[in-house]
């Protein structure tokens, strides 16, 4: 510190600040390690650097402007480069020097400071007229600089009074950016040219062969909107691409998205065309999509035309009136909801759902539900999953209200209660899914999925799928991944290799059928069209141990990345 003092140069700031850390070095709850590094950054002499240059803006901030030494220095550096090249023996610090004028990125350097000493700035905007209206109406003069970027706002014409008005302005786009254009803008001129009697497309065309600037004179609106942004996210259920829809108000504005993208809504003003981003997408102007009300309008309509065309609205089914498949082969015993109701699946219309980010938590995972349609394999995924690493993965126990058997312990296999008590557990909506065999009722409830996430394990169910109604709720946040079928002929040489015993046979004692093989796809179909919107994960199911591999990964990516869920579940 003796020498720092010594130093006629250094801060004087810094030498106190020094001094006072000596003062109460005994008062401060630090180490010896902390209070040197502290002590040594006091003393560094780049730290003395940069605070005698913040001094010096500072202190000529406040007396006078900045002015550049030069406003050639690329001419200078031009003469440099000349007179060192007409030398015939070269020092290594001029060579040096000789190379470095030369480098591109250096003489873009030096052209960038030559522009802004000389304040060449491009484009040049020629100087706004100044008008004054006969009527003494408020006229605005707004020049934009046209560039690849859209303008970012949309034009129509007032019914009321057939002038054209600004219609809508795009978040972030360069409309908005200038803060001088608003909605209900009345549009009087564009480069000069009336726009009087023409329709929005007209005035289209002459900002497409505009070049350079743009003039717009401008009637205010009487009262300004405030575009704030919304901070809502939603995943959107639905492929669009605003080139084919004949309905857009304009094309150039529109977002193209895809099924399972994640959007940020920023504005939903209008009750037809919403404004959004992709999440993660940087390009600042938003675009605009299709309103959920509008969307789901759209969708209504379509399955309308298709049930009075007669056609198929499910997959793998007989009748758009009956959603149940015909000559469904025998199955083995499987559990469903009693609240089993296709029609009601049907007429669900998926379009956006708001989400949120939901962060692993220590100590409690997030339920795994492996669907799909019976015989795809998920009963092996789940059992190597469980037998990967018994002390982590585990799965529920059932419930049955069929008589204890001998050798069999209650709470091992089976939970084993009356059928009264299960009945009336049912109808207070206490399990997931339940079903009946052989006159026994058997089911798993929720509260069993819960013990199994609070004691720290991550619960894997293989429910069926209409289970998914009762096990998607904020309480249990599973994720849900499916098992997809692969094509007809990839399963049925997949299964026959593998000696795959029928699961639609009570007793596993012979292979699948062609047919058998079918119902497995249609069901699956079904499955995917009426809660594909639900799956977090699909995994299709061609090679076991691929598929194996796919569903490690995606239960490992679970327990450590944030992923995208309702929003209600994080609330």
């Amino acid at each position: 510190m003796t020498a720092v003092m010594a130093n006629g140069n250094w801060d004087p700031a810094l030498s106190r600040l020094l001094v006072s850390l000596e003062e109460v070095r005994q008062q401060l709850p630090s180490s010896e390690e902390e209070f040197g590094f502290l002590s040594g950054l006091l003393q560094s002499r780049e730290l003395n650097a940069l605070v005698q240059v913040h001094n010096k803006i500072i202190s000529n901030g406040k007396d006078e402007k900045f002015h550049p030494m030069l406003s050639n220095a690329m001419q200078v550096a031009l003469e440099v480069l000349d007179v060192v090249s007409q030398r015939t023996s070269i020092q290594a610090d001029c060579k040096e020097i000789f190379f470095l004028l030369q480098k591109p990125h250096m003489q873009g350097v030096l052209c960038a400071h030559d522009a802004i000493a000389q304040k060449d700035y491009f484009p040049r905007l020629p100087e706004i007229p100044v008008e004054v209206d006969e009527d003494e109406e408020t006229i605005k003069i707004v020049q934009l600089v046209k560039s690849n970027e859209p303008l970012g706002a949309t034009i129509k014409t007032d019914e009321e009074t057939g002038k054209i008005v600004i219609a809508r302005i795009m978040h972030g786009g360069a409309a908005d950016r200038s803060g001088l254009i608003h909605v209900g803008d009345e549009v009087c001129e564009v480069n000069g040219i009336n726009v009087e009697g023409k329709t929005p497309n007209d005035v289209l065309k002459i900002l497409q062969s505009s070049e350079g600037t743009i003039t717009f004179k401008l009637v205010p609106a009487d009262s300004k909107i405030n575009l704030r942004e919304s901070k809502v996210r939603v995943r959107a259920y639905f492929d669009y691409s605003a080139t084919d829809d004949p309905y857009i108000p304009c094309k150039e504005a529109g977002l193209d998205f895809k099924n399972g993208d994640v959007l940020h809504i920023v504005s939903q003003d209008d009750a037809y065309w919403w404004q959004a981003r992709r999440e993660g997408d940087r390009n600042m102007r938003a675009g605009l999509i299709p309103s959920r009300a509008l969307q789901e309008r759209r969708i209504i309509h379509e399955r309308t035309a298709k049930d009075k065309t007669g056609e198929d609205a499910l997959p793998g089914c007989q009748s758009p009136k009956s959603p149940r498949c015909a000559s469904k082969p025998k199955t083995k015993k499987i559990m469903y909801d009693t609240a089993e109701n296709d029609d009601f699946d049907r007429e669900e219309i998926a379009t956006y759902e708001e989400v949120a980010r939901l962060y692993p938590r220590p100590g409690l995972h997030r339920p795994i539900a492996l669907v799909g349609p019976p015989g795809v394999g998920r009963n092996e995924l789940k059992r190597r999953l469980l037998a990967l690493d018994p002390e982590k993965y585990k799965t529920t126990i059932p419930y049955t209200s069929r008589p204890i058997r001998p050798g069999e312990i209650n709470g091992k296999e089976y939970y084993f209660v009356t059928r009264e008590k299960m009945e009336e557990d049912v109808e207070a909506g206490k399990f997931i899914e339940f079903g009946e065999y052989k006159g026994n009722l058997y089911g798993t409830s929720a509260e069993s999925v819960e013990s199994l996430v609070n004691a720290g394990y991550v619960c894997i169910l293989n429910p069926h799928y209409q289970a998914l109604k009762m096990l998607r709720i904020p309480q249990l946040k599973p994720y849900i991944i499916y098992v997809k079928p692969p094509s007809f002929e990839v399963l049925k040489e997949t299964r026959h290799g593998a000696f795959a015993r029928s699961t639609f046979d009570e007793n596993n004692s012979r292979g699948f059928t062609d047919e058998e093989f079918l119902e497995i796809i249609h069901s699956g179909e079904r499955i995917e069209f009426l809660y594909g919107h639900w799956f977090d994960e699909t995994i299709v199911n061609a090679d076991l141990s691929t598929a194996f591999e796919q569903l490690v990964r995606a239960v490992a990516k679970v327990e450590t990345e944030p992923l995208w869920v309702p929003a209600s579940w994080v609330q």
